[in-house]
């Protein structure tokens, strides 16, 4: 491990060296790799520099221990501890830093939000959670716009998809994929039973022009009215888009600009992102034929979690997690559900390159 950090800190040093040099800085485009590279490596030599000074402390302390002086052999012993415990925490965020990083971490997101089974109610919990993430959006400081949205029968959304723009969308969203369960009385019930519903939520990175190309002549392209809610250009002129994929079979549709140009600019951003997500499944199931059957692979008709509220409890069903205080996570405040899933799946990742782990788990 030794070894493969100092060539890391190399790298690094070379980048650094590079963000002075007059060629690298009149070349745009070149001094944001360098930049995007060189901070991407940045905490974990940052932390390896902090473990390699632990371990000279250390290595100072027990020859205190050996052979020092009463003084010396007294804070040697005080020190040795907190010094062990240093070195044992360091090491284990280094293994973490260390593993391979999925490409699409830094990526935005296109976010997919559909009711599936309870008619009504699961509609309505659809856009809760829509909002739900929307307003975690909000406390990271990331750009949120809703691109397209059916109202549902008697309110909520049949589906909502919405582009979240920012630092680490996809890195902190990627494991919302797949249905989410809620169980409450509904509004309507008056008998007071608790009712099942669901809906599925997916994550997908936005691909950029150089990760799919899309040959135009395969797209179908219908303007039309736009629906729902809004001003003065919904159902008053053809500015909404539905674009059809023939190669796939992929159909998106946006009517949130008034602009025809601007729905189309974004329902391509949309079916790029989908294409995308096909291809890079496609890679995963070369790479893992059991991958779709393990825990946590972000399958969409996988049920992840349930919101219990009659008993005010979030299940998390992959990591055996359990929170309450629904009516904090229904507001936003599921970082620390967020971050106990990243925690996860990296130990699980450790596990499996150490050939400790059972099962194939998405990059962490």
């Amino acid at each position: 491990m030794i070894d493969k950090l100092e060539d890391v800190e190399r790298r690094f040093e070379r980048l650094t060296a590079d963000l002075s040099n007059p060629d690298v800085l009149a070349d745009s485009a070149r001094l944001q790799k360098v930049s995007k590279e060189r901070a991407g490596i940045e905490k974990l030599v940052e932390t390896f520099r902090t473990y390699r000074q632990v371990l000279a402390d250390l290595k100072e302390v027990e020859a205190w221990l050996e052979s020092g002086g009463p003084d010396e052999k007294s804070y040697a012993r005080e020190a040795l501890p907190g010094l062990k415990e240093q070195r044992d925490t360091l090491e284990s965020q280094l293994k973490v830093l260390l593993l391979p990083k999925d490409p699409n971490d830094d990526k935005n997101v296109i976010l997919e939000i559909r009711a599936g089974a309870g008619g009504d109610e699961a509609a309505l919990f659809a856009e809760e959670v829509m909002q739900m993430y929307l307003r975690y959006a909000d406390t990271r400081g990331w750009k949120s716009d809703i691109i397209d949205m059916s109202p549902g029968n008697a309110g909520g959304v049949k589906d909502a998809t919405v582009t979240l723009s920012g630092d680490a969308v996809f890195s902190n969203l990627k494991y919302e994929s797949g249905v989410h369960r809620v169980q409450r009385v509904p509004a309507t019930e008056t008998q007071g039973r608790i009712h099942t519903s669901t809906i599925t939520v997916a994550v997908m990175p936005e691909a950029e022009e150089v990760d799919v190309k899309i040959n135009e002549a395969d797209i179908d392209r219908q303007a039309m009215r736009s629906t729902g809610s809004g001003g003065q250009s919904v159902n008053t002129t053809d500015s909404a888009v539905r674009l059809t994929h023939r190669p796939t079979g992929i159909v998106v549709k946006c009517q949130q600009e008034k602009s025809q140009l601007k729905n189309y600019n974004m329902a391509l951003r949309m079916l790029r992102a989908k294409i995308y997500e096909i291809e890079q499944e496609r890679i995963r199931s070369e790479r893992d034929s059991t991958r779709r059957s393990q825990v946590g692979t972000g399958d969409r008709s996988e049920k992840i979690r349930t919101y219990n509220f009659p008993q005010d409890r979030l299940t998390d069903h992959r990591i055996g997690l359990t929170v309450h205080n629904l009516p904090a996570v229904m507001t936003g405040d599921i970082e620390d559900i967020i971050t106990a899933c990243r925690t996860f799946y990296q130990a699980e990742a450790l596990k499996a390159q150490t050939g400790g782990g059972p099962r194939s788990q998405p990059e962490a």
